[in-house]
């Protein structure tokens, strides 16, 4: 009973055993590799085939699984590197590299840590291109390096199986003293512009305000120079109207004296006038007036003035001088109005003469009328004053 019960539990423990190793050979024999990811198999110690993703088959403690690669990119932050420029200037710079692995097989067997390879390749290419440029360069020179550092770093990781993307360079930090000078000569060239700016927007404003001035002074004086043409030829007109109205009408000498005694009060009329003085022509305009309110004046001889002109013409003609006004119709218009106007105020300077009204005679004096024949005269009404 003893030996069967010995035997037997040595049977179950060898059960067992071959269990166990049957549950492990099914372990190590089924492997899952996940997406993006590749497996390094090795069959007794050699490389034989790379696993992609998904259910594979291995043979047990035949093959073994080497190593599994990330095929994502991937982003490493290297930290800053003092490189010296080639103005002897000390400047520390971080990289930034965004690499790929494309060759599991190479990126495990052609070196033996790619990251830490492309770390001091990084280091070194940085040191080789920053060397031989100034501080100046290598702070506006960011793009310039970044692509040497690419080509050199895709051309020396390609054997590795590792494609470099990109490399940016974080920062670039001067020592602190030259920070302060850069400092100083950057405030010091924003000086110099916002001067020149400023200078250069005076000189703008002083220009344009010589040239508005200009503009008005010029304009100023053509309107000026019209406005003095234009009052000339106006007044022009207008006693060319009044000089041929006054002929047209054929006022006489009893009219003309009654409106120089009209005007001689108007002389004394500016209240700092102290004293009046009395024109030496005076006594032959009265004279002339008494003789008009005597009768004794006829004013024409058979229709001829003394100019030899018959009675109600102008010596203008029938024709007045061309007007250079803007408007003609206009002119005409107000030259037409003004001899009405003259003509109304002959009119009843002849009626207030102490003649009797002879519709005959305004006909006459109107424009465009004609001559009229001359009349006899007439004697004066009994109410008339007498001078």
């Amino acid at each position: 009973m003893d030996g069967l019960g010995s035997g037997q539990i040595a049977l179950y423990i060898v059960l067992g055993l071959v269990l166990l190793f049957v549950v492990i050979a099914l372990v190590r024999a089924v492997k899952i590799v996940p997406q993006a990811v590749a497996i390094i198999v090795e069959r007794l110690g050699r490389y034989s085939r790379t696993l992609d993703a998904g259910l594979h088959l291995l043979i047990p403690f035949v093959d073994r699984v080497r190593a599994g690669v990330d095929l994502r990119e991937q982003v490493v932050s290297f930290p800053p590197q003092p490189v010296i420029t080639s103005d002897n200037l000390v400047v520390s710079i971080d990289t930034v590299i965004y690499f790929q692995v494309t060759e599991p097989k190479s990126a495990v067997y052609e070196i033996a840590n790619y990251i830490q390879g492309i770390e001091q390749l990084t280091v070194t290419t940085l040191r080789n291109v920053v060397g031989s440029m100034d501080l100046e360069q290598t702070l506006t020179s960011r793009d310039q390096i970044n692509g040497q550092l690419r080509g050199v770093l895709d051309e020396a990781t390609g054997r590795w199986g590792v494609r470099v993307n990109r490399v940016e360079l974080k920062s670039i930090d001067p020592p602190e003293s030259i920070k302060g000078s850069m400092e100083q000569q950057m405030r010091a060239e924003r000086d110099r512009r916002a001067a020149i700016l400023t200078a250069e927007g005076f000189k703008q404003s002083q220009i344009l305000t010589a040239e508005g001035e200009k503009q008005a002074a010029i304009l100023r004086a053509e309107g000026g120079a019209q406005a003095a043409i234009l009052t000339a030829e106006g007044e022009a007109r207008a006693i060319l109207q009044v000089f041929d109205a006054v002929h047209r009408g054929d006022a006489d000498p009893k009219l003309l004296a009654y409106q120089y005694l009209q005007m001689l009060p108007k002389i004394a009329a500016t209240p700092s006038n102290k004293m009046w003085f009395l024109p030496s022509e005076l006594t032959s305009a009265l004279g002339t007036f008494a003789k008009g309110f005597g009768g004794a004046f006829t004013g024409s001889d058979g229709g001829v003035s003394d100019s030899g002109r018959p009675a109600g013409t102008s010596p203008l003609g029938d024709d007045l001088p061309p007007t250079t006004l803007t408007d003609p119709a206009e002119a005409l218009a107000e030259a037409r109005r003004e001899s009405a106007a003259a003509t109304a105020d002959a009119t009843s300077s002849g009626t207030l003469s102490g003649l009797p009204f002879d519709p005959s005679v305004e006909l006459g004096q109107r424009p465009g009328g004609g001559a009229v024949p001359p009349r006899a005269p007439e004697p004066p009404p009994e109410d008339a004053p007498t001078v």
